[in-house]
């Protein structure tokens, strides 16, 4: 399933709101992840530095991005790997479709991928007639119950143990019956599902946390091995990878793997990191193809603001942290990547002005800056968000004076002659008596205007102008 036709975050939000089952199994998988984050980044002391490290590290790779893909390029090159480019989701999708045809290949195993979800890859290889097959567990359910993705690490998030044990007895052929909901027992019936398909492929698909550019080497981090088997196990192995994750050096990959598994999974390392370079004869897949896909990211490289986003390396930190996540769900964002992160990288990938969906995006938060908080590269969503809110509203007022702008441009001119004020001070103090009373507390507000000021007043009281303007006063106690 895809995320099109979805409606907009408003609408969206208030229906999974209304969903008491799912909002308790993301309080309580949220609350577990968040605690556990919390214990192995206190035991670093030079976490923020680490963070600042990483940051900086993204940002100078990303000021010269172009030099950086044609060395990785040449890298990959030299080492007997194909490299294509993807300007968009078709042409990524269709260069995978065509490797897969051009081998007779009718079934793929696939390693947990944004990027591969990001462009539909399984939605467009089964068009073709190739079937995909996650092999990550969470990534699994999802496929299984014909649902969509609702959190970047933790897919099924929104499942629980007993919904999951739903799920496999009634579309995992040869479950046991008599399976239960004990974590245990549904691992082993989704590793035996998985075993033959590992077996039998002749193709794997796979994404990249990172690609190193001077010894062309893609690298994996997971936790359950099934990544490792997509990695070694088919004959043809193709890496779709967004141009960001590109790194210069080797070493920078160290300040990487503190950052990354500490505030995704709260494990000090991933238990399975798999590193490689290429193809080597007798040993792992025999041919190897990376994508390197655009897909919208030279976009927002082109926003000195929001290119920021592209510094995320996946670890949906700030999808634990934020309240609105926590109460709403990934399903709201109409993306695959929800939460802070999905407000703001949505917006720049597909464009500002795309549809209603996307635009609603920015406003999916309270600012709050948690998320900022959180990122172990130090993205600063709240500036983002508010940046691109501010895109919204251009966009949607186009070329006609919008109500907000004409009373900015009011106030500015009033404002800016003395004269002027002095009137709009005597005619606000007539007005404000029409509707002015005395509230709880001994307060004075105005609770109604006429129009255009009951827009304003409707929906809440404007506080009434003092008795006596502050000129008087200045011309009274001068006087004195």
């Amino acid at each position: 399933m895809t995320f099109l036709g979805m409606p907009p975050f408003p609408q969206a939000a208030r229906e999974a709101l209304g969903d008491t089952q799912l909002r308790r199994n993301l309080a309580h998988a949220t609350a577990t992840i968040r605690a556990k984050r919390a214990a192995v980044v206190a035991e670093v002391p030079e976490w923020e530095e680490l963070r600042r490290a990483g940051a900086a590290i993204k940002d100078n790779t990303l000021r010269q991005l172009d030099r950086h893909l044609l060395r990785l390029e040449r890298s990959l090159t030299d080492h007997g790997v194909t490299v294509h480019w993807a300007r968009d989701a078709a042409e990524a999708c269709d260069v995978v479709g065509r490797i897969a045809r051009s081998h007779g290949v009718d079934e793929v195993v696939k390693v947990k991928s944004m990027a591969t979800q990001e462009i539909g890859l399984n939605e467009a290889l089964a068009a073709q007639g190739v079937t995909a097959w996650e092999t990550d567990l969470a990534e699994l359910v999802v496929q299984l119950g014909d649902d969509l993705p609702s959190h970047i690490l933790v897919p099924a998030i929104h499942r629980n143990r007993a919904e999951i044990r739903e799920i496999f007895l009634s579309k995992m052929e040869g479950t046991d019956p008599e399976l239960s909901d004990e974590p245990a027992e549904l691992a082993a019936a989704a590793r035996r599902h998985l075993r033959q398909k590992f077996l039998s492929a002749r193709m794997a698909v796979s994404g990249a946390n990172f690609a190193v550019a001077d010894t062309g080497t893609l690298v994996v981090v997971e936790s359950e091995g099934n990544g490792r088997m997509c990695l070694t196990l088919p004959e043809i192995l193709v890496s779709v990878v967004g141009i960001e994750k590109v790194v210069p050096t080797w070493a920078d990959l160290d300040v990487f793997l503190q950052l990354l598994p500490r505030s995704s999974t709260g494990e000090r390392m991933n238990p399975y990191t798999s590193t490689w370079s290429g193809v080597t004869p007798g040993d792992g897949p025999q041919e190897m193809h990376v994508v390197l896909l655009d897909n919208g990211r030279t976009r927002a490289l082109a926003d000195e603001i929001g290119r920021q986003a592209l510094r995320c390396i996946r670890c949906s930190a700030c999808l634990n942290v934020c309240p609105v996540y926590e109460r709403t769900g990934g399903h709201a964002y109409g993306s695959v990547y929800p939460g802070p992160i999905g407000a703001i990288l949505n917006p720049l990938l597909k464009g500002v002005g795309t549809d209603a969906q996307t635009d609603s995006l920015p406003y999916a938060s309270s600012l709050c800056g948690a998320c900022f908080d959180a990122c172990p590269v130090r993205i600063d969503i709240p500036e983002v968000l508010v940046h691109l809110r501010s895109q919204v509203v251009d966009v949607r007022r186009g070329p006609r004076p919008h109500a907000e702008a004409v009373a900015m441009k009011a106030a500015s001119w009033t404002l800016a002659r003395s004269g002027r004020l002095r009137i709009a001070e005597r005619v606000s103090a007539v007005f404000s008596r029409l509707g002015r009373r005395r509230l709880p507390g001994g307060r004075r507000a105005v609770t109604r205007l006429p129009w255009p000021g009951s827009l304003w007043t409707d929906a809440r009281d404007l506080p009434a102008p003092p008795a006596e303007s502050f000129r008087k006063w200045w011309r009274r106690d001068e006087r004195s």
